[in-house]
């Protein structure tokens, strides 16, 4: 059987490094960090605020959406969906989709791993804090996981199959392949997809921490002392097309999507396990055809995890044998933090923007090697420039739920 080829033609991402896909590359390309100590104040009804090292979007989002879009929009999103709308709106006006017919016919995939959380907790805050018998109307609407891609949907007046993905830290990276494969089946010639997250929230962060998932120093990725992830929001998106639609109406093709694997551990809940990292990974290289290829960028789900990275490196090594040294290797979460849901989709965005650089941006606040994580090529320093065409996104979610894309040079 014959797929499709999968062509992408607009990228768009809302982040801690800035508010655009330019703002966004340049942060992770110039080593610059996103993240810093933020005091969250749960107000009277909660218990005294406290400072945490998050990745907060940059600049007002809400007014350039607003502004981009000619109408008022923020009293009916929750910030996740808000986020998802304007990195929707730039990958479709690079494609050049806007008011396009197609879109019609088209399909909205967006991953989430919670949904409307800043809507949900002010719910609870007036009926448990406030002992209040009513709250918000759009209550319901703005916490829903699928909000963003009905948002998306009526935006732009896409009526094809529209829905949204919610598997933890791999949401976004499902919801790409789920695009895609809505393509390859004929169901759709264009797929809006990607993911948006808001989890800074006072009482989330004491979720984090009750795990010991947090660090409140850095994310260090494959570091020998790191100690955790740092939490942040934003969105991603791309929009993804029918090869041949996209040529015949002389799109501009960015990259190809040309591998998707997924897989699932089957074991615990939070603890990874290498068979279901190398699974992922196999089957997107097999299916794109570059398991033997000698310049792969991989960008790493790495979220400075003592165990995630170690599972993460060996399932590389494991994958590509004595090549993994050859591969050069970054982890942008370094510098905008974790999104969870809609990580995936934001390192597929700047992973794609390095293809066409030529440069792969550096990962940060590295301190020391840790031998559970050697034979890997880590981009340290400053960004490199590289000789791939390949780029291998993972994410390895909580639930051991995984995903591996592949995207080629255009």
């Amino acid at each position: 059987m014959t797929l499709r080829r999968i062509a992408v033609t607009g990228l768009g991402a809302v982040s801690a490094l800035g508010g655009d896909v330019d703002a966004t590359w340049q942060g992770a390309r110039d080593g610059v960090s996103g993240l810093e100590q933020v005091f969250l104040d749960p107000g009277p009804h909660g218990p005294p605020g406290r400072t945490w090292l998050v990745g907060l979007v940059k600049g007002d989002t809400l007014s350039a959406l607003e502004a981009a879009l000619s109408r008022r929009v923020g009293a009916s999103l929750d910030p996740f969906a808000m986020f998802s709308l304007k990195a929707a709106h730039e990958a479709l006006s690079a494609s050049g989709l806007l008011g396009d017919a197609a879109l019609a016919k088209g399909a909205v995939v967006f991953g989430h791993g919670i949904g409307g959380l800043s809507t949900q907790e002010k719910a609870y805050e007036r009926f448990f804090g406030m002992k209040m018998n009513k709250v918000h109307p759009l209550t319901v609407p703005r916490v829903m996981v699928s909000a963003p891609a009905s948002a998306i949907a009526m935006e732009f007046g896409v009526k094809g199959p529209v829905f949204a993905v919610s598997s933890a830290c791999s949401s976004s990276g499902h919801a790409i392949g789920q695009g895609a494969m809505l393509i390859q089946s004929g169901r759709a010639a264009v797929a809006v997809v990607g993911g948006g997250e808001a989890l800074v929230t006072p009482a989330d962060m004491l979720c984090w921490e009750g795990i010991q998932a947090a660090s409140s120093t850095a994310i260090r990725p494959f570091s020998l002392n790191r100690d955790g992830m740092v939490i942040a929001e934003g969105a991603a998106a791309m929009v993804l097309e029918d090869w041949e639609h996209a040529q015949r109406r002389g799109a501009t093709i960015l990259a190809e999507l040309s591998g998707f694997g997924m897989s699932s551990d089957a074991g615990h809940l939070t603890q990874p396990a290498l068979d279901g990292a190398v699974s992922s990974m196999t089957q997107a290289c097999e299916l794109a055809g570059v398991l033997q290829d000698e310049n792969i960028l991989i960008g790493a789900h790495g979220t400075g995890t003592p165990l995630n990275d170690k599972n993460e490196a060996e399932a590389i090594r494991a994958v590509f044998g004595a090549r993994a040294a050859s591969h050069p290797l970054t982890a942008t979460k370094s510098a905008h933090g974790h999104l969870i849901g809609a990580t995936t989709a934001l390192q597929a965005v700047i992973g794609i923007e390095a293809l066409r650089a030529g440069l792969a941006p550096p990962i940060l606040n590295f301190e020391a090697p840790d031998p559970d994580c050697a034979g890997l090529d880590l981009v340290l320093g400053k960004a490199r420039p590289i000789d791939c065409r390949i780029l291998l996104v993972n994410s390895f979610a909580f639930g051991g739920l995984n995903t591996s894309l592949v995207f080629k040079a255009a």
